[in-house]
């Protein structure tokens, strides 16, 4: 297993918490649903990892805070995580 997949990053963490909301997700374990889908949302962290980094973002909220409003994660480089690039084109939407 890769470090990368031992430590995932918290801007991933919390991208995917995100769009697990807005697909109707009201707790954490719903980032699970992310999980059926690994070609779309890639690796997704496991239910255990999700509030304990939760947790200790919460302990200095307003460093974490500050490193999201300037697009950084702390010592990890800059949001959003880097994922994987598609070469289909996407079809217009007009």
């Amino acid at each position: 297993m890769a470090a990368s997949d031992r430590d995932p990053r918290p801007g991933k963490v919390v991208c995917d918490l995100a769009i697990a909301v807005a697909l109707g997700g009201d707790c954490l374990a719903d980032i699970a649903t992310l999980r059926t889908e690994p070609g779309v949302f890639g690796l997704v962290a496991s239910d255990p990892t999700v509030p304990r980094l939760i947790d200790i973002l919460s302990r200095d909220a307003d460093t974490a805070l500050a490193a999201a409003a300037r697009g950084h994660e702390p010592g990890h480089g800059r949001w959003p995580v880097n994922t994987p690039q598609t070469t289909a084109s996407t079809p217009s939407t007009r």
